[in-house]
């Protein structure tokens, strides 16, 4: 593996009609979590084409290594502040605004200037 960091790409597939509610969490919750346990994020981005926008949150994370990541998100999902505002962020309704999440880590190759 190379020396550096390691890379952590995030697909999330929103509930129909839930993406701003998921984006409105993010925004004004997650990334204060994030913050809060040395979780770097690299970007975020909706899918281009309008017809998986409203789909496809998509964003890059970066840690010192694999076992920081781990253990960032090992105390982040166990967050009892967290899981207050998750499922604040699901009510009325109580319905998930994630049908799904793809996690994919990824390490940069020599050439690549994300090291």
């Amino acid at each position: 593996m190379p020396e550096g960091r390691v890379y952590e790409l995030r697909t999330y597939y929103a509930t129909p009609k839930k993406m701003p509610a998921l984006l409105k969490r993010f925004e004004n919750h997650t990334l204060g979590f994030f913050r809060k346990y040395g979780m770097t994020v690299e970007g975020f981005w909706l899918a281009a084409d309008s017809s998986e926008s409203e789909q496809k949150l998509v964003y890059l994370m970066s840690y010192p290594s694999k076992e920081d990541a781990k253990k960032s998100w090992d105390c982040f999902r166990a967050d009892p502040d967290w899981i207050a505002a998750r499922n604040a962020s699901e009510q009325p309704e109580g319905q998930m605004l994630t049908t799904r999440i793809e996690s994919l880590f990824l390490d940069p190759v020599s050439f690549s200037p994300m090291k």
